[in-house]
Protein backbone atom coordinates (compact mmCIF):
# COMPACT_ATOMS: atom_id res chain seq x y z
CA UNK A 1 0.00 0.00 0.00
CA UNK A 2 1.34 3.49 -1.48
CA UNK A 3 -0.18 6.73 -1.31
CA UNK A 4 -2.94 8.28 0.50
CA UNK A 5 -5.28 5.60 1.28
CA UNK A 6 -9.19 6.56 1.46
CA UNK A 7 -10.90 3.39 3.86
CA UNK A 8 -14.27 3.62 3.22
CA UNK A 9 -17.05 1.75 5.84
CA UNK A 10 -19.44 0.25 5.05
CA UNK A 11 -23.50 -0.13 6.67
CA UNK A 12 -23.24 -4.02 7.51
CA UNK A 13 -26.90 -5.56 6.91
CA UNK A 14 -28.89 -6.49 10.10
CA UNK A 15 -30.94 -8.88 7.92
CA UNK A 16 -29.61 -11.77 5.84
CA UNK A 17 -29.06 -10.07 2.52
CA UNK A 18 -26.04 -8.59 1.25
CA UNK A 19 -27.69 -6.79 -1.41
CA UNK A 20 -27.16 -3.25 -0.05
CA UNK A 21 -23.62 -3.94 1.01
CA UNK A 22 -22.49 -4.84 -2.45
CA UNK A 23 -24.73 -2.01 -3.76
CA UNK A 24 -22.35 0.56 -1.47
CA UNK A 25 -19.08 -1.75 -2.29
CA UNK A 26 -20.01 -1.00 -6.27
CA UNK A 27 -20.63 2.77 -5.73
CA UNK A 28 -17.79 3.51 -3.33
CA UNK A 29 -15.18 1.00 -5.21
CA UNK A 30 -14.15 4.32 -7.50
CA UNK A 31 -12.58 6.02 -4.49
CA UNK A 32 -11.72 3.50 -2.00
CA UNK A 33 -8.68 2.05 -1.90
CA UNK A 34 -10.36 -0.20 1.19
CA UNK A 35 -13.62 -0.83 3.18
CA UNK A 36 -14.34 -1.27 6.85
CA UNK A 37 -17.01 -3.37 8.01
CA UNK A 38 -17.89 -2.45 11.80
CA UNK A 39 -19.30 -5.17 13.95
CA UNK A 40 -22.23 -4.49 15.82
CA UNK A 41 -22.06 -1.21 15.89
CA UNK A 42 -24.95 0.07 16.98
CA UNK A 43 -24.96 -2.39 19.96
CA UNK A 44 -27.61 -4.73 17.34
CA UNK A 45 -26.63 -8.11 15.70
CA UNK A 46 -25.39 -7.83 12.14
CA UNK A 47 -23.86 -10.03 10.05
CA UNK A 48 -20.48 -11.03 10.59
CA UNK A 49 -18.18 -8.37 9.73
CA UNK A 50 -15.45 -11.40 8.95
CA UNK A 51 -18.39 -12.72 6.42
CA UNK A 52 -19.18 -9.17 4.75
CA UNK A 53 -14.85 -8.49 4.62
CA UNK A 54 -14.72 -12.08 2.61
CA UNK A 55 -17.70 -10.88 0.25
CA UNK A 56 -15.71 -7.57 -0.14
CA UNK A 57 -12.72 -9.65 -1.44
CA UNK A 58 -14.94 -11.77 -3.69
CA UNK A 59 -15.80 -8.13 -5.70
CA UNK A 60 -12.12 -7.33 -6.12
CA UNK A 61 -11.49 -4.85 -3.16
CA UNK A 62 -9.92 -5.17 -0.03
CA UNK A 63 -11.93 -5.76 3.16
CA UNK A 64 -11.31 -4.85 7.02
CA UNK A 65 -12.90 -7.01 9.43
CA UNK A 66 -13.61 -4.65 12.75
CA UNK A 67 -14.04 -6.49 15.65
CA UNK A 68 -15.10 -5.79 19.01
CA UNK A 69 -13.85 -6.80 22.51
CA UNK A 70 -17.67 -6.72 23.81
CA UNK A 71 -19.24 -9.22 22.06
CA UNK A 72 -16.20 -12.09 22.48
CA UNK A 73 -15.36 -14.71 24.78
CA UNK A 74 -11.72 -16.26 24.17
CA UNK A 75 -12.78 -18.90 22.00
CA UNK A 76 -14.84 -17.23 19.72
CA UNK A 77 -12.30 -14.96 19.06
CA UNK A 78 -10.31 -17.80 18.12
CA UNK A 79 -13.48 -18.87 15.79
CA UNK A 80 -13.45 -15.67 14.34
CA UNK A 81 -9.66 -15.72 13.17
CA UNK A 82 -10.23 -19.45 12.18
CA UNK A 83 -13.10 -18.52 9.88
CA UNK A 84 -10.75 -14.96 8.40
CA UNK A 85 -7.76 -17.75 7.93
CA UNK A 86 -10.37 -19.89 5.58
CA UNK A 87 -11.76 -16.55 3.91
CA UNK A 88 -8.22 -15.35 3.44
CA UNK A 89 -9.03 -12.14 5.31
CA UNK A 90 -5.98 -10.76 6.74
CA UNK A 91 -6.33 -7.39 8.15
CA UNK A 92 -8.64 -6.50 11.27
CA UNK A 93 -9.43 -3.19 13.15
CA UNK A 94 -10.34 -4.39 17.38
CA UNK A 95 -12.15 -1.93 19.18
CA UNK A 96 -13.73 -1.95 22.33
CA UNK A 97 -16.99 -1.28 21.24
CA UNK A 98 -20.53 0.51 22.86
CA UNK A 99 -22.71 -0.49 25.56
CA UNK A 100 -25.11 -3.21 23.46
CA UNK A 101 -28.73 -2.70 23.63
CA UNK A 102 -29.31 -5.43 25.18
CA UNK A 103 -27.55 -7.65 27.30
CA UNK A 104 -23.91 -7.03 28.96
CA UNK A 105 -20.39 -7.27 27.98
CA UNK A 106 -18.73 -10.65 28.39
CA UNK A 107 -15.65 -8.62 29.66
CA UNK A 108 -13.14 -11.47 28.68
CA UNK A 109 -10.86 -9.55 26.09
CA UNK A 110 -9.71 -6.08 25.40
CA UNK A 111 -8.52 -4.33 22.39
CA UNK A 112 -5.36 -5.48 23.96
CA UNK A 113 -5.18 -8.69 24.96
CA UNK A 114 -7.14 -9.34 21.38
CA UNK A 115 -4.50 -7.84 19.69
CA UNK A 116 -2.31 -10.13 21.55
CA UNK A 117 -3.65 -13.32 20.96
CA UNK A 118 -3.57 -12.74 17.25
CA UNK A 119 0.34 -12.14 17.15
CA UNK A 120 0.43 -15.32 18.73
CA UNK A 121 -1.79 -17.17 16.37
CA UNK A 122 -0.84 -18.00 13.18
CA UNK A 123 -2.12 -21.31 10.77
CA UNK A 124 -0.50 -22.94 8.08
CA UNK A 125 -0.58 -21.67 4.13
CA UNK A 126 -1.82 -18.19 5.87
CA UNK A 127 -0.10 -15.07 5.90
CA UNK A 128 0.24 -13.27 9.25
CA UNK A 129 -2.52 -10.61 9.81
CA UNK A 130 -2.10 -7.25 10.36
CA UNK A 131 -3.99 -5.50 12.89
CA UNK A 132 -5.01 -1.91 13.62
CA UNK A 133 -6.11 -0.38 17.11
CA UNK A 134 -8.03 3.29 17.34
CA UNK A 135 -6.87 6.07 19.17
CA UNK A 136 -8.17 9.02 20.66
CA UNK A 137 -6.76 12.79 20.56
CA UNK A 138 -4.15 12.73 23.08
CA UNK A 139 -1.79 10.07 23.92
CA UNK A 140 -1.28 6.87 22.33
CA UNK A 141 -0.05 4.10 24.77
CA UNK A 142 2.94 2.33 23.52
CA UNK A 143 0.94 -1.05 22.74
CA UNK A 144 -1.50 0.69 20.51
CA UNK A 145 1.67 2.14 18.74
CA UNK A 146 3.39 -1.13 17.99
CA UNK A 147 -0.14 -2.32 15.92
CA UNK A 148 0.60 -2.10 12.43
CA UNK A 149 -2.10 0.54 11.88
CA UNK A 150 -3.49 3.41 13.84
CA UNK A 151 -7.37 4.62 13.17
CA UNK A 152 -7.80 7.72 14.69
CA UNK A 153 -11.38 9.02 16.29
CA UNK A 154 -13.52 11.49 14.11
CA UNK A 155 -12.57 14.91 14.37
CA UNK A 156 -14.54 18.30 12.51
CA UNK A 157 -11.52 20.01 13.09
CA UNK A 158 -8.65 19.76 10.30
CA UNK A 159 -6.38 22.24 12.29
CA UNK A 160 -6.81 20.27 15.31
CA UNK A 161 -5.94 17.10 13.42
CA UNK A 162 -2.89 18.76 12.54
CA UNK A 163 -1.74 19.48 15.75
CA UNK A 164 -2.18 16.66 17.01
CA UNK A 165 -0.11 14.51 14.54
CA UNK A 166 2.94 16.75 15.17
CA UNK A 167 2.55 15.92 18.86
CA UNK A 168 3.01 12.24 18.64
CA UNK A 169 5.75 10.10 16.90
CA UNK A 170 4.45 7.06 15.24
CA UNK A 171 6.00 4.72 12.62
CA UNK A 172 2.69 3.14 11.58
CA UNK A 173 -0.33 4.23 9.55
CA UNK A 174 -2.37 6.67 10.77
CA UNK A 175 -6.10 7.37 9.35
CA UNK A 176 -7.91 10.32 10.58
CA UNK A 177 -11.54 9.79 10.89
CA UNK A 178 -13.77 11.50 8.86
CA UNK A 179 -18.03 11.29 9.26
CA UNK A 180 -20.54 12.67 6.69
CA UNK A 181 -23.35 14.47 8.57
CA UNK A 182 -26.46 12.98 7.19
CA UNK A 183 -29.17 15.14 8.31
CA UNK A 184 -30.11 17.81 10.98
CA UNK A 185 -31.27 14.94 13.21
CA UNK A 186 -28.03 13.18 13.25
CA UNK A 187 -25.61 16.67 13.90
CA UNK A 188 -28.13 17.41 16.68
CA UNK A 189 -27.63 14.20 18.51
CA UNK A 190 -23.62 14.02 17.67
CA UNK A 191 -23.50 18.08 18.68
CA UNK A 192 -24.47 16.20 22.30
CA UNK A 193 -21.18 13.96 22.15
CA UNK A 194 -18.05 16.64 23.83
CA UNK A 195 -15.28 14.68 22.26
CA UNK A 196 -16.74 15.29 18.61
CA UNK A 197 -17.27 18.92 19.18
CA UNK A 198 -19.24 19.38 16.01
CA UNK A 199 -18.87 23.70 14.89
CA UNK A 200 -21.84 24.76 15.24
CA UNK A 201 -22.00 26.49 12.20
CA UNK A 202 -22.06 23.06 10.20
CA UNK A 203 -24.66 21.96 12.13
CA UNK A 204 -26.67 25.24 11.26
CA UNK A 205 -25.49 24.23 7.54
CA UNK A 206 -26.98 20.75 7.28
CA UNK A 207 -30.11 22.29 8.92
CA UNK A 208 -30.35 24.23 6.05
CA UNK A 209 -28.82 21.81 3.38
CA UNK A 210 -28.53 18.58 4.00
CA UNK A 211 -26.09 18.20 1.52
CA UNK A 212 -24.18 20.56 3.48
CA UNK A 213 -22.96 17.51 5.51
CA UNK A 214 -20.81 15.71 2.61
CA UNK A 215 -19.82 19.00 1.43
CA UNK A 216 -18.01 19.25 4.32
CA UNK A 217 -16.92 15.48 5.13
CA UNK A 218 -15.81 15.62 1.71
CA UNK A 219 -13.74 19.16 2.03
CA UNK A 220 -12.03 17.61 4.99
CA UNK A 221 -11.19 14.54 3.62
CA UNK A 222 -9.16 16.49 0.52
CA UNK A 223 -7.43 18.98 3.20
CA UNK A 224 -6.12 16.33 5.43
CA UNK A 225 -4.98 14.49 1.83
CA UNK A 226 -3.55 17.74 0.54
CA UNK A 227 -1.76 18.34 4.01
CA UNK A 228 0.22 15.17 3.75
CA UNK A 229 0.09 14.61 7.55
CA UNK A 230 -2.01 10.99 7.57
CA UNK A 231 -1.71 8.12 5.31
CA UNK A 232 -4.98 7.89 5.06
CA UNK A 233 -9.07 8.57 6.03
CA UNK A 234 -11.34 6.65 7.77
CA UNK A 235 -14.64 7.97 5.94
CA UNK A 236 -17.92 6.92 7.47
CA UNK A 237 -20.50 8.07 4.58
CA UNK A 238 -23.18 6.36 6.66
CA UNK A 239 -26.46 6.58 4.33
CA UNK A 240 -25.35 9.24 2.39
CA UNK A 241 -22.29 6.90 0.60
CA UNK A 242 -23.20 7.67 -3.07
CA UNK A 243 -23.68 11.62 -2.92
CA UNK A 244 -19.63 11.70 -1.24
CA UNK A 245 -18.55 9.18 -4.62
CA UNK A 246 -19.81 11.20 -6.87
CA UNK A 247 -17.85 14.46 -5.20
CA UNK A 248 -14.79 12.84 -4.30
CA UNK A 249 -14.30 10.74 -7.63
CA UNK A 250 -12.85 13.43 -9.48
CA UNK A 251 -10.91 14.89 -6.90
CA UNK A 252 -9.32 11.27 -5.96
Amino acid sequence: MTGFQVICEVEPPTRPDLKKVRHQIGVMSPIADAFLIPDNHIGRATVSSVAVANEVQLMGARGIACLNSRDRNLLGFRRDLLTAAAYGVEQFLFVHGDDPREGGRTSQLTVRTMIEETRATGFPGCGPFEVGATARLGRVPRWKAEADFLYLQVSFDVDELLRWRDSVALDIPVYAGVMVLASAKMAHNLASVPQLAIPDRLVEAVERDRDAGVEAACEQVLRIRDSGAFDGVHLIPVSRYRQVAARLEPEL
